[in-house]
């Protein structure tokens, strides 16, 4: 990837004010697009109008930008400002807490970039014009929303996510979704729009009672019975099949869409769905207790102890519900399905009871839930991702390529620091806070991992110096969604220290870029050009990477 950094472009110029105020606490919440490359071209959001506080992002606006290089220079062509706005603010345990993504996808024949009210708009690739404006309903309605990134098929089809809220609710995120819809649009404009609820058969209806966790006032957990045995759990009103904020669906070689799915009111009940190409449901799997790495195993205290489940809590249950784990969908989370060579897929959910570091999951391309990580049920990786595929030349293996973050300052199960204490070392020496970029085998057994170590908090300053402070002992979390791996097994991830590593096919570090500043932020994505160029992120800046 080269040592030089060959451009550095803002597009969020309000991440200073991003990172002001007692919710964000000096960390940068707000997901960015992938930037995409074409034939030496890049296209890359960006954010104008105002900002008035993190809880208010709809007052911004969102658009695009095409660059080339002209003369080894990264030079703006066009800019497009658009029209798209994202769901609202959630201050409640469903709904997005960071600012969620607006993301394009690029085809042959032009740019798409969501819209306002589920619309879907295509750009010329050369002048940055509108083609066409497309919208798949009846009438625009300012209460639906394009959520998450858009899609092609090889075709030049484009498939996106939509979600309709209650505008007549104080707060949307505490009432049924009213309706959601999976949209293509094919290569020659014509829209379809399909119904959510027709894609998800078996799932729970929305006033199904849906067991969902304890009360934290009844912590330590699980709470357990005078018989011995875990208490009844609490339910509630499952909600409607929705999709979540920030995935992106996937397209399989046989034109099969893979999507995700999460009840609007219980994010404990959730699906991997596969769709066919006519957009009719193929099958949905269910996320929900598919793991037994809770209770009385390595990766909590014991029972009883500080971080540890209750005392007399049955083995490999999650502390929360006293079930086997479940494959939770947050809406802050970017994580989506990624189709493997063999046709099994995989998807990076989220637990919170084994210190929020999630689990990778597998399915066959049958909707066979793959319990290859035997015998917890999937790999904890940290949370938010969507891993990085690389295929072994000459063989039909690969290798599953995601961060594995080990999260300290952050209570086994709970967030109540008596119950659960946030110092994961000291309760919990034997699985302490570090951090791994990782290569997996299929089943997901660990090929190697290389372990970021740096301790140092670093920015350049304005006079051209860099200035450091060693605060981080046990190293830096992977500050990447996506992780990028070249046809040589080499693997490109950014961290919160202001780096971009390059790591080799055997998990050697060959290389290390600083950017900007050491910050934590949601997670980002990069990308490689065709000529080797890395395009990353920090800060709400576009960093290029080259010889």
């Amino acid at each position: 990837m080269g040592s030089r950094v060959l451009a550095n472009i803002v597009y969020d110029p309000f991440t200073d004010k991003e990172q002001n105020g007692p919710y964000a606490a000096g960390d940068l919440l707000v997901h960015y697009q992938t930037p995409l490359i074409a034939d030496g071209d890049v296209f890359m959001e960006f954010k104008t109008g105002q900002f008035s506080n993190i809880k208010d992002w709809q007052v911004q606006t969102w658009g695009e930008r095409k660059y080339s290089w002209v003369n080894g220079q990264l030079v703006q062509q066009w800019e497009f400002t658009g029209d798209w706005k994202p769901v609202p603010f959630s201050p409640d345990k469903d709904g997005p807490g960071w600012e969620p993504v607006y993301h394009g996808v690029l085809t042959n024949s032009g740019l798409y970039v969501p819209g306002f009210g589920g619309t879907l708009i295509k750009l010329d690739r050369d002048t940055g014009g509108v083609l066409a404006h497309i919208n798949p309903f009846p009438a625009v309605d300012p209460n639906t929303y394009a959520v998450g990134p858009l899609s092609a098929d090889k075709q030049g089809n484009i498939y996106y996510n939509v979600m309709q809220l209650d505008g007549t609710a104080k707060d949307p995120w505490l009432v049924d979704a009213p309706n959601s819809w999976l949209v293509k649009v094919t290569a020659n404009g014509q829209a379809t729009a399909v119904a959510w609820s027709t894609l998800v058969p078996g799932a729970p209806k929305a006033n199904d009672r849906c067991t969902f966790r304890y009360s934290t006032l009844t912590l330590p957990w699980p709470v357990m019975g005078a018989d011995g045995n875990p208490a009844p759990v609490p339910t509630v009103a499952c909600g409607s099949q929705r999709p979540p904020v920030n995935t992106a669906p996937a397209i399989g070689p046989d034109g099969t869409i893979y999507d995700i799915s999460r009840a609007s009111n219980d994010d404990y009940y959730c699906y991997l769905v596969a769709i066919n190409k006519d957009l009719t449901p193929k099958w949905a799997s269910s996320m929900r207790n598919r793991f037994h790495d809770g209770c009385k195993t390595p990766f909590l205290p014991p029972n009883g102890a500080p971080g540890g489940c209750t005392a007399g809590a049955p083995f490999g249950v999650s502390p929360p519900d006293a079930q086997p784990g479940s494959g939770r969908v947050l809406d802050d989370s970017t994580s989506a399905p990624v189709i493997a060579p063999d046709g099994s897929i995989y998807y990076g959910a989220y637990t919170r009871y084994n210190y929020a570091q999630g689990h990778m999951m597998r399915w066959s391309s049958t909707g066979q839930y793959l319990d290859t990580a035997a015998p917890w049920g999937g790999f904890q990786f940290g949370w938010d991702t969507t891993p990085a595929i690389f295929q072994v030349p000459g063989s039909t293996t690969f290798a599953v390529i995601t961060k594995e973050n080990h999260y300290g300052d952050v209570g086994s199960y709970c967030n109540d620091a008596t119950i659960c204490p946030p110092d994961r070392n000291a309760n919990n020496p034997g699985y302490p806070e570090q951090y791994f970029m990782s290569s997996l085998t299929p089943d997901l057994q660990v090929n190697w991992r290389f372990q970021n170590t740096n301790t140092l908090s670093c920015q350049h300053n304005k006079d051209g110096t860099v200035s450091c402070v060693s605060d981080h002992p046990n190293g830096f979390e992977w500050c990447v969604n996506a992780p990028a791996v070249d046809v040589n097994g080499t693997v490109f991830s950014n961290s919160e220290d202001g780096n971009l590593y390059e790591i080799d096919r055997n998990g050697v570090l060959l290389n290390a870029v600083f950017t900007n500043l050491a910050i934590g932020a949601a997670y980002t994505p990069l990308s490689i050009g065709p000529d080797g160029k890395i395009y990353t992120q920090n800060d709400g800046k576009l960093f290029v990477t080259g010889n």
